[in-house]
């Protein structure tokens, strides 16, 4: 017999109930807690994100690729913050600023930052 399944009375197998442990719901919530501001700046980069899309009349499948890459862009962006000794409530902005601008956008500033840092030799070796 599975350890986590009980014979009841008819013989038929059930499964038992995760007994309620409230340290278990108290590290949840703490964690839930501190990163709250990651989780809503990513929620609300997300919605942004494919809101324009669909604005602009994009695909479903669009959307939701475009909005899933904001999110993962405004992730990546909260250590930099951290750095830069900004307040981890500024996640939420930047978050918002990402999805609305858009990844080929963000794509092409980030091009041209790299263009103006490492510019390309002419001469070829």
């Amino acid at each position: 017999m599975e350890p986590n399944l009980l014979r009841s009375p008819k013989g038929r197998n059930r499964m038992t109930s995760m007994p309620d442990k409230p340290d278990t719901w108290l590290l949840v919530f703490a964690w839930l807690g501190q990163h709250a501001p990651t989780i809503y700046a990513g929620a609300l980069s997300f919605v942004v994100g494919a809101l324009r899309i669909i604005y602009g009349g994009g695909t479903r499948r669009q959307a939701l690729l475009e909005a899933s890459l904001c999110t993962l862009i405004t992730i990546g962006l909260i250590p930099l913050l951290e750095y830069f000794g900004l307040p981890q409530n500024f996640a939420t902005a930047a978050g918002v600023f990402i999805g609305f601008l858009g990844v080929k956008k963000i794509a092409d500033l980030a091009d041209r930052f790299a263009d103006f840092k490492f510019p390309k030799s002419d001469s070829a070796p």
